[in-house]
């Protein structure tokens, strides 16, 4: 099975950008399709966004839409998002997720695996 640890969270300021990562290992990471999701203290987690297996499909929460992007290099067995434009909002732990198959969908039931996750802070 595959084995997920995420990195490059921080504290930035609003308006700021960040990129994480979400790096694979133990398996054949083409077979999965990664998810990001997120959770802030009190919250439910939050669906982030999500890519297939190829990197051909991408779909996004509403929260996020025309400000992060996800992207993955599977010669590097890793997953990016790309984080633009943050508000305070934005704060949370952000977790990557993986499940077999092509497509994955937002909802946290759907991925077996899960990383350990990296703290995003955006101060106001």
């Amino acid at each position: 099975q595959v084995q997920l640890a995420e990195s490059g969270g921080g504290l930035v300021q609003t308006g700021g950008s960040l990129r994480l990562s979400c790096a694979a290992s133990g398996d054949t990471f083409i077979s999965y399709a990664i998810g990001w999701f997120r959770q802030a203290p009190g919250k439910e987690r939050e669906f982030v966004g999500a890519i297939s297996f190829n990197g051909g499909r991408t779909h996004y929460g509403d929260s996020v839409k025309g400000r992060f992007t996800i992207s993955r290099d599977n010669t590097k067995n890793t997953v990016y998002l790309q984080m633009n434009s943050l508000k305070p909002e934005d704060t949370a732990v952000y977790y990557c997720a993986a499940v077999r198959g092509y497509y994955s969908g937002s909802f946290a039931r759907e991925y077996d695996h899960w990383g350990q996750g990296t703290q995003v802070t955006v101060s106001s």
